[in-house]
């Protein structure tokens, strides 16, 4: 009976308690461990743990919550990561419920890390008024207007100090890192690879917003977060940086839905980044798939093949 009651208060505690009494499934350099993540939640997942951890951001202002896949490998040694940023309403949840990752991550050795898609909780004005802007809607730019640009600096979280959070509490490589992302998520994944050049091992994108500065989406958050000068918001649009691109070869793998609506809307303009990177002669995979929509059908249904494509760079 006692027995039975130590066990509990124990996983009570190790779920509750910070990241510090709960490290790597392995112990591996416990030197490193950091009283800044909290861990919400752990399940067994095809060999390994998909985790969900919460920390407060130094960029952000607020608290954040990050998923954390560590496959088998990571209980022996380092892995390389891949990064995934999700689209526009979503959090932390959906890709690790609904893509289905964990199997080919789990296969290839290889941490996937799904952070939360904005700040939550700053108490803005405006803030959740829409779904496309503000709460769940980043954007993966750092905002230079008011009231935005205090909290809203979604490219430095995610190329900055989400890197240095993982790299120092998990065992990760952090010469291999690599990134992908869905709709505005794979928006911010394209600039973020193109705008640090050498940084990521590869990239992908399901359905990404690729022209942002020439469609409805990226025009509304743009003039927001960015004010109304257009030049600046060149820094954050896929297709001006790839016309600019000049670091390291840089293969692209992109995955489209023939029959998504936001295609037809001309929100995505897929066309307009391919022409971009044919003319600086960046190598792009762009896959227009018969019958696929923009959901997490879409996702599913091709993650394993971005994961493989991934995985010939980090594992390389």
């Amino acid at each position: 009976m006692l027995s039975g009651l130590r066990k509990t208060v124990a996983a009570t505690f190790m779920k509750e308690c910070p990241l510090q009494y709960n490290y790597f499934p392995c112990g591996l350099a416990k030197g490193n461990r950091t009283m800044s993540l909290v861990q919400v939640s752990s399940n067994k997942c095809s060999g390994g743990y998909q985790k969900v951890f919460e920390h407060d951001s130094t960029e952000l202002k607020c608290k954040m919550k990050v998923a954390v896949y560590l496959p088998p490998k990571a209980e022996n040694e380092k892995c390389p990561v891949f990064y995934w940023l999700s689209g526009l309403t979503c959090t932390e949840q959906n890709f690790i419920t609904k893509a289905g990752s964990q199997q080919a991550a789990s296969e290839h050795g290889i941490i996937i890390v799904a952070p939360d898609t904005s700040p939550r909780g700053c108490n803005i004005e405006g803030e959740d008024e829409s779904w496309d802007f503000g709460t769940g809607a980043g954007f993966y730019v750092n905002a230079t207007q008011e009231p935005w640009k205090t909290n809203y600096c979604m490219y430095t979280y995610v190329t900055e100090e989400l890197p240095r959070l993982i790299n120092t509490n998990f065992p990760a490589d952090p010469e291999k890192m690599s990134i992908s992302g869905h709709s505005m998520g794979g928006h911010g994944a394209l600039i973020c690879a193109l705008k640090n050049p050498g940084k990521y091992k590869a990239v992908s994108a399901f359905a990404p917003i690729c022209n942002p500065i020439q469609c409805a989406w990226g025009q509304k958050a743009f003039s927001g977060y960015l004010g109304e000068d257009k030049k600046t918001w060149e820094a954050y649009d896929a297709t001006v940086l790839a016309a600019s691109y000049s670091g390291p070869q840089l293969d692209i793998l992109i995955d489209q839905g023939r029959d998504d609506q936001f295609l037809s809307a001309s929100q995505l303009l897929p066309d307009n980044l391919i022409a971009a990177c044919s003319e600086k002669k960046i190598p792009v995979v762009f896959r227009l798939q018969p019958g696929y929509d923009h959901s997490y059908f879409f996702i599913y249904s091709f993650i394993t093949d971005h994961i493989k494509h991934h995985a010939k760079f980090l594992n390389a």
